[in-house]
């Protein structure tokens, strides 16, 4: 049922963070105040990464959908919906359209330059709050134009927001405050860390290289856990190309060509660097402070553009679309 066996890894974390949630849920029957966080703790941390875990997966599954058949990715997408709290079916116009389409202009809603404070650490903490007010209109234009326009795929993120919204009024039905602490703050963690880690791969690089424009974090262990995410490179160039194959493709067609300090060996070391000695650089070494590029700029298509420009297409269609967009 896979497209690429690597998946299977993909659908561990998935199923270790619905047994999470459980066990955490489940465990604690009189509430907060009976909680023993000697055991706890772990566990929700535990949450905390598979939840994240489940948006990095949620970026994967709109570039490349892991099953064969088009009916399990659309139950897929309302499975990852339920694992970082937001429809799936939402993160193609800010992400495909706009971000992969337009990286670092106006038309892009994810933008670095949006990120204005002097002591870089900041940045971090609220780069995301930055862009949500832009996420957020250019997700509610697209999906009022694609109410007509393209009705399927309105129709796919009608089922997941309603099944989104069901689940989050039953638990808070159930226990408002276990509900708040272990389902939706693990999803504004992940949703936090989605968008941020926009800031990590293309803050300071070229959009206009051919290969300087994002960041690399290389290194082993953050790769298997993030399913491959830290090659940013190559994902920008080939953004239908599979998770697992990321590695290898940027081994032969990205590092020969890229400038050596975009390829971060430690994302932790770079976290500590730029965010928290407020070393905010460009990709070649230089003080970094970017020019505020002003309000975003329209980018949903008009009716009379082609099909293609609208993403009223299957994600394949769009993959090799947006892929063509980003190589030329």
């Amino acid at each position: 049922m896979l497209r690429y066996a690597a998946d299977v890894r993909t659908l561990f974390f998935v199923a270790l963070y619905f047994a999470t949630f459980g066990l955490v849920w489940v465990a604690t029957p009189e509430g907060l105040a009976s909680i023993d966080w000697r055991w706890v703790i772990p566990a929700y941390l535990l949450l905390l990464v598979t939840s994240f875990q489940g948006a990095v997966s949620t970026h994967n599954a709109v570039h490349c959908p892991i099953f064969k058949s088009r009916t399990m990715n659309k139950l897929w997408q309302i499975v990852l919906t339920l694992t970082y709290g937001h429809p799936v079916s939402s993160y193609v116009p800010g992400h495909n359209l706009s971000h992969h389409k337009h990286t670092q202009t106006r038309r892009d809603v994810m933008r670095t330059s949006k990120a204005r404070f002097r002591y870089n650490l900041f940045n971090l903490f609220f780069f995301m709050l930055a862009c949500v007010p832009s996420i957020m209109r250019a997700d509610g234009a697209y999906s009022k134009a694609m109410r007509t326009r393209h009705p399927k795929w309105f129709r796919q993120l009608a089922i997941e927001m309603t099944v989104l919204m069901t689940i989050n009024v039953a638990l808070f039905v159930v226990d408002w405050r276990k509900a708040l602490v272990f389902w939706i703050v693990p999803h504004l963690y992940a949703q936090w860390g989605i968008v941020t880690f926009n800031l990590l791969q293309h803050d300071g690089c070229d959009e206009t290289s051919e290969y300087n424009h994002s960041r690399n974090f290389v290194g082993g262990l953050v790769n298997w856990f993030t399913f491959n995410n830290g090659f940013h490179t190559i994902h920008h160039m080939k953004p239908g190309l599979h998770w697992s194959l990321a590695p290898e493709v940027h081994a032969k067609k990205v590092a020969p060509h890229i400038h050596p300090n975009l390829d971060q060996k430690s994302l932790g070391l770079y976290l500590f660097k730029t965010f928290v000695l407020s070393q905010r650089l460009t990709y070649d070494g230089k003080p970094f402070r970017p020019v505020s590029l002003g309000p975003d700029e329209e980018w949903i298509p008009q009716p009379h553009e082609t099909k293609d420009d609208l993403g009223a297409v299957g994600y394949d269609e769009l993959n090799e679309s947006v892929a063509h967009v980003a190589q030329t």
